[in-house]
């Protein structure tokens, strides 16, 4: 009669074991596909940069750039020319040896007249990709640019094969420490340790992603340990109640998360500057921070970071003005007001933030009618559609102001005299001159009212008292589990 128990204990205590080489983390959203070079959303880096893809070079935690697949390079004294040494030894999962012939397919794919990948102008520069050997390729540019380093660290440019990259959407195959293996949609993706890695082996045998949306739920599962880690937890009012439990523990770093109210620059009434600058005195930042995020968030007034030591502090440009905005409005022929749509993605930031934003351009005159859309129909409709007239959402790729040169990208902006800044500024690599250009380029965005700035996206993580090796801040939408352990 005593087997049962004394099995039952062995049972437990293995499962116990078990779980110390496992870890299941919760984030917000889902990604569409499995493909980062082919799709537009953060949710694709947020599972799968680092853990499963690579790039010729990385981000680190503290967001240096940092030796991925190759492990150095040479630049020529013209800052044309960039010779990347591979690593020796690197292999796809499916078996397959990554070298110098996959690297010029994937720069030579992501560049192409027929690409996908929603960050082409990353490879705009390029001007030739060459084979030198197997485990050195030489990148020709059109014109210097200062940021090819970090931009090669994108997940947008993260190498992949040939024989495998028209199935990536469903099936990645990457050279990371972890390969994919299974994805069941509308719940969650499983990793596995790639026992062949080139480089450190993870520390974890297994990586679960859950996909929880709902604030409510997410409480729910942390407090029940159904899962280990949430990062991007979406209800920062409960953090002081994990703060007090010894089970957790709770940190709250800085992402690349530039929160903007998205104008439709093209569509009227938003194409008349004076209808973009009233929306952008109608909004209180401070009130959105407080009331969406429970004090989570660095107010903004241009696109970008504020922890960047180029920033400007362009706040005073947009300050709340409520008799200003309806000043602006009727100038520009609105006294009446207008109605307009405002559609929200399903991040908390946005539909907490949208009820605000829809109550302080009420109080204006300004009726914004909301829709709620799940991930994917938001980004088909309104962010490739452009079928939108406000939409708010938090572009967490790093230093990606650049987007504001492309009169194509939803916003539509464009404006040629920004494109001559961005071309002087990939042009340019002394320090100083790059740091004027960058500011010179958030004060024509803040003066030109493209967007409404509302504030930086914080990342909070709630975890388990003992798990180790989480990245505070996001220099790149990444959960990267490479390091990740269980403390002993």
């Amino acid at each position: 009669m005593r087997l049962i128990p004394i099995l039952a204990a062995f049972a437990l205590s293995a499962g116990t074991a078990i779980a110390q080489d496992s870890i299941t983390v919760a984030i917000q959203l889902e990604p569409p596909n499995l493909d980062p070079t082919a799709g537009a959303a953060g949710a694709i880096d947020s599972v799968l940069y680092s853990n499963v893809y690579e790039g010729l070079t990385r981000f680190a935690s503290d967001g240096t750039i940092i030796p991925g697949l190759a492990d150095t390079w040479e630049i020529s004294d013209d800052g044309l020319t960039y010779t990347f040494s591979l690593r020796d030894g690197v292999t796809f999962h499916d078996g397959t040896t990554m070298d110098a012939e996959d690297v010029k397919f994937s720069l030579d794919r992501a560049r192409g007249d027929d690409s996908t990948n929603a960050q082409k102008g990353l490879f705009a520069p390029i001007d030739t990709v060459e084979v030198v050997d197997p485990l050195t390729v030489r990148v020709t540019l059109s014109a210097p640019m200062g940021n090819f380093l970090f931009n090669m660290a994108w997940g947008d440019a993260v190498i992949v094969a040939p024989e495998s990259a028209d199935t990536l959407a469903t099936l990645p195959i990457g050279t990371g420490a972890f390969k994919f293996q299974d994805w069941a949609q509308g719940d969650r993706i499983e990793l596995v340790r790639n026992p062949d890695y080139w480089g450190t082996p993870a520390h974890l045998e297994r990586a679960t992603f859950k996909f929880i949306s709902d604030p409510t739920a997410a409480f729910a599962a942390v407090m029940a340990e159904d899962v280990d880690a949430f990062v991007g937890f979406p209800a920062p009012e409960n953090l002081p109640q994990f703060e007090a439990d010894s089970r957790f523990q709770v940190l709250v770093g800085n992402t690349e998360g530039e929160t903007i109210l998205a104008m439709n620059n093209k569509m009227p009434p938003f194409d008349n500057i004076k209808v973009r600058q009233a929306v952008a005195h109608a909004i209180d930042r401070q009130s959105i921070i407080d009331g969406a995020m429970f004090g989570l968030g660095t107010p903004i007034g241009t696109h970008f970071a504020p922890h960047h030591p180029a920033y400007v502090d362009l706040t005073d440009l947009s300050q709340f003005d409520p008799e200003l905005s309806k000043k602006l409005l009727a100038e520009a022929g609105f006294a009446d007001g207008f109605e307009t749509t405002l559609k929200l993605p399903p991040p908390s930031y946005a539909r907490r933030g949208g009820e605000i934003i829809a109550s302080q351009l009420r109080a204006v005159g300004i009726t914004a009618k909301i829709e709620n859309q799940e991930w994917a129909q938001w980004l088909e409709n309104t962010f490739r559609g452009k079928d939108f007239g406000l939409t708010i959402v938090s572009h967490t790729e790093p230093m990606d102001f650049s987007i504001y040169a492309n009169p194509d990208y939803y916003f539509q902006y464009g404006k040629p005299e920004f494109i001559a800044i961005m071309d002087e500024l990939n042009a340019t690599t002394a320090p100083d001159a790059r740091t004027a250009l960058m500011q010179d380029a958030q004060r024509m965005i803040a003066q030109d009212y493209v967007n409404g700035f509302l504030f930086e996206l914080a990342i909070p993580t709630v975890a388990k008292a003992d798990v180790q090796g989480l990245w505070l801040n996001q220099p790149t939408q990444a959960v990267d589990l490479t390091g990740v352990s269980w403390a002993n």
